[in-house]
């Protein structure tokens, strides 16, 4: 689980040690246990290499990705006893059944409240029938509708998405709910916070919510008490226990904004100094957000709910979807500037839908003229490289832009061992040499364009809950597009560099880091 840039905060650093070292024993014992009584017996160490037969057997018969089912072959086979012990804990799905249950139902109870209105289905149909595909897989396979009516402000700057924000928190008369992966107790969030109770004074119901492995660098369990005093009603996703538990794997990584229902916030930055540049522990933090306003802030409203419910402790469950939780998806009146279509989304591990992973896909599928990608971490699957190199060769201008200063050296080692194989086939990369990118957004065509919170890496595309929109004929699409040109001039283009040869002993390297990049 890779954790956000610590600062010189009180953090709970030390509780996530201990839970990890608690967590390393228990596994350990259980091996232990297994090799002891697989040694007892003939009988017994022929029960184990049979069962490990058939358990490649089944993973290999799996409709999962490729990338993931390798790791977990060469190790059961390598070693029989500890790698089936481990593949039982990490790898087998019915270990997070009980969580996926839950969001399943919630899922069932919250999809009837988010309806598709047909006319905009239609509408979208008309104007661009294979555009209008890609949302319908969206709206199929993630429940999450298409709206118009809806302006979007993009940010090229995250400081820019900050001041937004704070302008907007200000007005809040109803409600505000916040979802984010990490936050820091420091200058950026302290000038939320003083919004926050503000509002929470003057009676606005104020949610925040945040993942405690992100956040754990950053604040100690304090931080909620303090929160609670100023009227501002926290939960932690996924509290760290010193307990293995599987989910403990899967973080919420989204970050929303919802204020009243009218207007939302989203991007991949969180509320941490970094990602304003307040601080600077990789050079200049690069981020990106957007502004919403009108219909398809419902859609963010949505996610939060889900996610505030499903951390709620079982004792207080008394209805799954409250009543009350119903007014805050009336969408107010509201009439639009621009006429384009929205959909925001959300992506979960729990599921057997990788929609974050389709939705890039399917933009690289359909793009005609250029497909332009940023993003921190390049980890991706094989289908992912192919319909990059595809595009790339039937035409498509593909350019991606990774850091040019990492925050976590062995995963940029990850990222760069996929230059060559991308390059060869007419892909084009770019590092950000003034420091760290963080943003993660596409572009087709300067038509079509994605922004949120989804890396083109294997913890964003399966492992995280994430979030996005996806957006066309916006003039945010536009403004992203802009976004990448600039970019692109203060980026260096390597792919000339990574076109030629690498050593035999680089390659063993990458390959091995590549082999197991899917389970980081």
């Amino acid at each position: 689980m890779r954790a956000e840039q610590k600062s010189n905060v009180k953090n709970s650093i030390g509780r996530l040690g201990v839970t990890g070292i608690s967590i390393i024993i228990q596994v350990l014992w259980i091996i232990f246990l297994f090799i002891r009584l697989n040694r007892y017996s003939t009988a017994i160490s022929l029960f184990s290499s049979i069962l490990a037969l058939i358990v490649v057997l089944h993973i290999y018969g799996r409709r999962s990705n490729a990338a993931f089912k390798m790791p977990w072959i060469i190790l059961i086979l390598a070693f029989p006893v500890a790698g089936l012990c481990i593949y039982g804990i990490f790898g087998n799905a019915n270990s997070t059944r009980k969580m996926r249950d839950k969001f399943a139902e919630l899922d069932r109870e919250l999809e009837p409240l988010n309806p598709q209105n047909p006319e905009v289905m239609t509408s979208l149909e008309q104007e661009d029938y294979a555009i209008a595909n890609e949302f319908r897989y969206v709206r199929d396979y993630g429940k999450y509708p298409v709206y118009r009516n809806t302006d979007i402000q993009f940010y090229d700057d995250a400081a820019k998405g900050l001041e937004a924000q704070l302008a907007e928190l200000q007005k809040a008369e109803k409600f505000i709910f916040m979802e984010y992966h990490a936050i820091e107790e420091a200058e950026a969030f302290e000038r939320i916070k003083t919004v926050l109770a503000e509002r929470a004074a003057a009676g606005v119901d104020v949610r925040l919510f945040y993942d405690d492995v992100g956040s754990i660098g950053f604040i100690n369990t304090d931080f909620i008490r303090r929160m609670e005093a100023v009227g501002v009603k926290c939960r932690v996703f996924n509290p760290v226990i010193p307990i293995l538990n599987v989910f403990m794997n899967n973080r919420d990584h989204r970050k929303i904004t919802v204020i009243d229902g009218k207007v939302g916030f989203t991007g991949g930055y969180n509320l941490a100094n970094e990602y304003f540049n307040l601080t600077h522990p990789y050079g200049h933090w690069k981020d990106t957000g957007i502004r919403l306003e009108g219909d398809a802030v419902r859609s963010l409203t949505i996610m939060f709910l889900e996610m505030w419910k499903a951390m709620e402790r079982r004792g207080k469950q008394v209805q799954l979807i409250p009543d009350d939780y119903r007014k805050f998806l009336e969408i107010p009146e509201y009439h639009s500037r621009e006429n384009g279509y929205v959909q925001p989304y959300a992506d979960s591990p729990l599921d057997d839908e990788y929609l974050g992973e389709s939705v890039y896909l399917n933009l690289i599928k359909g793009a005609a003229h250029s497909f332009y990608a940023a993003t921190p971490y390049l980890i991706i699957s094989d289908e992912m490289t192919r319909e990059l190199g595809l595009a790339a060769k039937r035409g498509v201008d593909v350019r991606i832009i990774t850091p040019g200063i990492p925050d976590k050296k062995i995963i940029y080692k990850v990222t760069r061992s996929y230059y060559a194989g991308l390059v060869r086939q007419g892909v084009r990369i770019y590092e950000y040499t003034p420091g760290f990118i963080h943003a993660k957004q596409t572009v087709a065509d300067d038509r079509i364009a994605t922004i949120g919170t989804i890396n083109f890496d294997y913890r964003s595309l399966y492992h995280h809950f994430e979030n996005g929109v996806l957006m066309y004929d916006m003039q945010a699409v536009h403004g992203i597009h802009k976004d990448f040109e600039a970019l692109f001039d203060v980026c260096e283009e390597v792919t000339e560099k990574y076109r030629t040869g690498r050593s035999v002993a680089l390659r063993i390297g990458q390959c091995i880091l590549r082999l197991f990049a899917p389970l980081l």
